[in-house]
């Protein structure tokens, strides 16, 4: 997708939606509520900073991460690269391709069991969309891996996304600063910025 459709169909910047529709705030995330859809936050365990945001919809999961980008051009290309080449070297398995959001990747995860050994594959597809000074990126598993209808419900729950990209002046690739919204119970000992 180019940036001059990203007013039309979205991913959207917040700086470019005109109309006000409700949302949830996961600081650099905006997610709009719409029914049946589940929402979580992936937090690292060292630092309980919040670094994902997965959505679960119609039997699928949308993890979504958002990163700082150039002014001038876009960073899902060496995203995706930098996915395939960690892929890989975990001895898992993509092949690129075009779905409905553009260029993608589809991939076979390995997975280990309890002792390290390996214990199979898991599916997953790594959507894209670079914006005006960020980029998007999403990881499908569930149904809509194999279910077209599926597919096109969470590439709409994607499009929905507003990212919010903020002011700061934030390297390249830098994730963007996610958080819990304001009213949510948190998980024991993880606390909020104020």
């Amino acid at each position: 997708m180019s940036r001059e459709t990203a007013n039309q169909i979205g991913p959207f910047d917040s700086e470019s939606i005109e109309q006000v529709r409700p949302y949830v705030d996961f600081g650099a995330l905006r997610i709009e509520p719409i029914a049946d859809l589940g929402m979580s936050v992936e937090v690292e365990d060292n630092t309980n900073r919040v670094i994902a945001v997965t959505l679960e919809y119609a039997n699928s999961k949308l993890q979504l991460m958002a990163f700082a980008a150039p002014r001038t051009e876009g960073l899902w290309s060496d995203i995706r690269l930098a996915v395939a080449q960690n892929v890989a070297a975990q001895g898992g398995e993509v092949e690129e391709g075009y779905g409905s959001l553009g260029a993608e990747l589809k991939a076979k995860l390995p997975l280990v069991d309890d002792t390290g050994r390996a214990a199979g594959f898991r599916l997953a597809r790594f959507i894209g969309f670079d914006g005006p000074r960020w980029c998007l990126r999403g990881t499908v598993s569930g149904a809509a891996l194999n279910d077209p209808k599926a597919s096109a419900e969470i590439d709409d729950v994607f499009r929905s996304v507003v990212v919010h990209r903020g002011d700061a002046p934030l390297p390249p690739g830098e994730a963007l600063p996610l958080s819990v919204p304001a009213g949510s119970v948190l998980p024991p000992g993880m606390k909020t910025q104020s």
